[in-house]
């Protein structure tokens, strides 16, 4: 018997920009990215997808693109209409929408020498871009991250996907644009719930990797809170740079069961279910985090000091460390969670979990009365806090 072995290596690069009014027609950034793409017999086209949601706040926003390609970027063939999604968790849920962003590829005859860019919230980015990867087998992506939360994140990775069968994430593929666009403009008409959200996942990637971020969120963290836009174009750009840097030096496409930047996420996953992505992803994860936090003290890992400091971050920012859902059904709920959060992995577990204040460490298994144990513990915290804020 003869064996044939087959090894290559594909390099990836992409460019992850940060701008102001990105479509101004004296903005020279996306222009001057387009004409890198001017091959000779190729007629290369785009297909625009935006945020229902983001658009109620930028009406304008829709001539702003047409007449941006039709004046500076004359070399590439807009597709006739922009597409419109819901906002949100909805885009994710709903198959409908995929089958017709894949639908508008075909008619508008957009080909894997083009471009699908998506604009919007982290949820429509991760539709756009699995509509993008599974059409022709790939059409180059470009995003236009919107809130705090995808410029710092899920807007700057690899990862695309859409919910199936109730479970998050279920349908997707590992797919890097080419390139990213973080106008940070777009982030003054977010609702205060939406600013702080995103401010989650920098606190997550600071505690597992950066002891000195994380100070500099706990010394900021008022001026967070209030909206300063400088603090927070720092606090995007460093998270934007440490994701970048975990995913070129690590597994990107996650052939082993390594996550560490899900840490808080395997209950926020569930926690979003479980109330109808009635709590938004960025506050989930702020439950995660200190639900995981908590265990980790339990178990003698976490010291009191850090935990204390990390409770008080969570909670001057605004985010509340306890819902109801969590404790439901005898907290049945969150069992299941961690096994669909192993079944998601291939089967075996790896939780990062807290030694200290910058450093995480990957454990396999996870008790799963100490978890419950932990959820009493943020209970009584937020009881004794109302108590305190009442009297």
């Amino acid at each position: 018997m003869q064996t044939i072995n087959q090894s290559f290596k594909v390099e990836y690069n992409y460019s992850i920009f940060f701008t102001h009014n990105l479509f101004d027609q004296t903005n020279n950034l996306l222009s001057d990215f387009f004409s890198a793409y001017t091959e000779q017999g190729f007629q290369r086209k785009v297909m625009v997808v935006v945020d229902g949601g983001f658009l109620s706040f930028h009406p304008g926003l829709m001539d702003d693109i047409k007449n941006y390609f039709a004046t500076r970027v004359k070399h590439i063939q807009l597709a006739k209409d922009v597409i419109v999604v819901p906002g949100g968790e909805a885009s994710k849920n709903d198959p409908d929408l995929f089958e017709k962003l894949a639908q508008a590829v075909d008619i508008y005859g957009v080909d894997r020498h083009s471009f699908v860019i998506g604009i919007g919230g982290g949820a429509v980015l991760d539709l756009v871009g699995y509509a993008a990867a599974v059409s022709h087998r790939g059409i180059k992506l470009i995003r236009i991250p919107t809130t705090v939360l995808s410029q710092n994140d899920s807007g700057v990775g690899v990862k695309n996907g859409i919910n199936f069968h109730g479970k998050k994430n279920f349908l997707g593929t590992f797919a890097p644009p080419v390139a990213v666009f973080n106008d940070l403009t777009y982030l003054n008409t977010l609702d205060d719930r939406d600013w702080r959200s995103g401010i989650s996942e920098a606190i997550k990637v600071a505690l597992i990797k950066d002891a000195s971020f994380f100070d500099w969120i706990e010394e900021n963290v008022t001026a967070l809170a209030d909206r300063d836009e400088t603090v927070m174009s720092y606090l995007i750009h460093r998270c934007a740079e440490m994701h970048t840097e975990h995913i070129g030096s690590g597994d990107p496409f996650e052939f082993g069961s390594s996550r560490p930047l899900d840490f808080g996420h395997w209950a926020a996953h569930k926690l979003e279910y479980l109330t109808d992505f009635e709590v938004r992803h960025g506050e989930a994860v702020a439950i995660g985090i200190a639900l995981d936090c908590v265990y980790a003290n339990k178990i003698g890992m976490l010291s009191d000091a850090d935990l204390d400091r990390i409770y008080n971050v969570l909670v001057k920012l605004g985010f509340d460390l306890y819902h109801i859902k969590l404790a439901e059904n005898d907290k049945i709920n969150l069992r299941n969670g961690l096994q669909e959060f192993r079944e998601h992995l291939g089967g075996r577990l790896t939780i990062m979990l807290l030694e200290k204040i910058g450093k995480g460490v990957e454990v396999h298994e996870m008790d799963a009365d100490i978890i419950a144990a932990s959820v009493d513990v943020l209970e009584k915290y937020i009881s004794e806090k109302k108590v305190l804020t009442e009297g």
